[in-house]
């Protein structure tokens, strides 16, 4: 038996070698041999072409090399086989770091003292203690309850919200339209860690950015959003930071990848952007995570982390 590589935007020989080394008995293929490759039972993949796994009849499982699966499931042709999401240590350390950098830069006026030595400005400007600020975090998954936490040991307070009920130790914990609600009219730092579904498909548009609380002790709320692209409206992004309700963005994802070069996002003075680069997957952290879960389902045992089609994540 075999599996089956399928990457776009990845360097997949990086990701063979990782996986080989991983499991340096397993065959690991880029593509099926024939229109329906029966030697192919398992496939590991980001933005696979469409329909490249539906016709391979002893396929058990696909496995997505990052947190995100709306990548996969947009793939109308799937076979009904689990698909799982990765979660990993280092994955969730690295989006933790950018969310704790990005918080802090909008926090300690970053982009104000950027500017300000850009023309030779000295100006100090008043800096709230870390315990007058709330940050909202949209989404409590492992990423999610991770750098929520960690942003609680600075001193924030913190607020969570998801679609289900969840307890977070440290985090005032919200579920629900209404919750969202309450999240979105007290923080005044927004963190975006929401999966890519049918009901978040585009949220974050006008009247989500006009739900925000008015003002903060920075004057208006950042947002920063790592989660992904199709979650926002970049020009709704883009009135809410010129009429006033947004003070600053952190964007390290967009409605379109890689962001057009003439998107006004670029040269935004108060707009910071990262090429979808919060959390990057590393192959010799990753696979062998994947490939220890391979073997393991071969021996008779349960998958982990499989994705509720359903809710899409």
């Amino acid at each position: 038996m075999s599996i089956l590589l399928s990457v776009t935007g990845f360097d997949a020989t990086r990701w063979m070698e990782a996986l080989l080394a991983a499991a340096p008995g397993e065959t690991v293929v880029l593509r099926p041999a024939s229109a329906a490759d029966e030697s192919i039972d398992y496939a590991v993949v980001w933005r696979q072409p469409p329909g490249v796994l539906s016709n391979l009849p002893n396929l058990r499982a696909v496995f997505s090399l990052g947190a995100g699966v709306d990548h996969i499931l947009q793939d109308k042709t799937l076979p009904d086989v689990p698909i799982l999401r990765i979660v990993a240590d280092d994955l969730t350390h690295r989006m933790s770091e950018y969310v704790v950098w990005r918080v802090l830069d909008h926090h300690r006026r970053g982009m104000t003292y950027r500017a300000q030595q850009a023309a030779r400005i000295w100006n100090e400007r008043r800096q709230p203690a870390a315990s007058e600020i709330e940050v909202g975090v949209l989404g409590l998954g492992e990423l999610g309850r991770d750098a929520a936490s960690k942003l609680g040991t600075l001193g924030f307070r913190v607020s969570g919200w998801s679609r289900r009920p969840k307890t977070v130790e440290g985090v005032e914990c919200f579920h629900g339209e209404a919750g969202l609600d309450a999240v979105l009219s007290r923080a005044d730092i927004l963190v975006v860690l929401l999966p890519l579904t049918a009901e978040t498909r585009g949220m974050i548009d006008d009247g989500f950015l006009s739900r925000l609380k008015r003002e903060t002790p920075l004057g208006t709320p950042s947002l920063v959003n790592a989660g992904r692209g199709g979650l926002q409206k970049d020009s709704a992004i883009l009135r809410a930071l010129n009429d006033g309700r947004l003070m600053e963005a952190s964007l390290d994802v967009f409605e379109r990848e890689p962001l057009a070069p003439d998107s006004p996002l670029w040269r935004h003075p108060r707009v910071f952007v990262t090429p979808h680069a919060a959390a990057s997957s590393d192959p010799a952290a990753l696979a062998p995570i994947i490939m220890s879960q391979i073997a393991a389902h071969r021996r008779g045992e349960a998958l982990g982390n499989v994705v509720d089609r359903g809710a899409g994540y």
